[in-house]
């Protein structure tokens, strides 16, 4: 079973900008809500084929997700594959000039579910992924504009 949607977002600052921003690892933190630990564990970090492990603490669960870069086209585009348990997300990042000033965040996710617990999220709650999604994007504009830290808000 497969889960599928787009996001969108525009960012009030140069490509240059929201690129350098978006492809520091040290800012992941910061607009990641519950992001832990973002560790390389194989290849040159950022680059395509490098794996990573990223740990979220989400309340009081913890996810462990891998991360595998999959395209790495910047300022155009970054895509990339997180598996966790019983999901496998495939997610394609767009970035596109506005004006000067101003960028357009595109995304395209696929969730594979593998396990029946996440079959059944997604048919109960097929809208929970997207909002997630959208929130990060959302989190990222405040991050790149104004330099809300997610860890900052209670």
């Amino acid at each position: 079973m497969a889960l599928e949607y787009d996001t969108s977002i525009v960012i009030d600052l140069p490509r240059d900008k929201v690129i350098e921003l978006f492809d520091n690892p040290d800012n992941l933190p910061k607009w990641q809500k519950g992001l832990q630990i973002f560790e390389p564990i194989s290849g040159e970090p950022g680059q395509v084929g490098a794996q990573s492990r990223l740990v979220y603490l989400m309340g009081s669960r913890r996810m462990e997700m891998v991360e595998t870069i999959t395209r790495r086209d910047l300022p155009d585009a970054f895509d990339g594959t997180y598996d966790v348990e019983g999901v496998h997300n495939v997610v394609e990042n767009r970035f596109s000039e506005l004006g000067p000033d101003r960028t357009l965040w595109e995304s395209h996710n696929v969730f594979e579910m593998k396990s029946l617990m996440m079959k059944v999220m997604a048919l109960l709650l097929p809208g929970m992924f997207k909002k997630q999604s959208q929130k990060y994007a959302e989190d990222f504009k405040a991050f790149a504009e104004r330099g809300v830290d997610v860890r900052d808000a209670g």
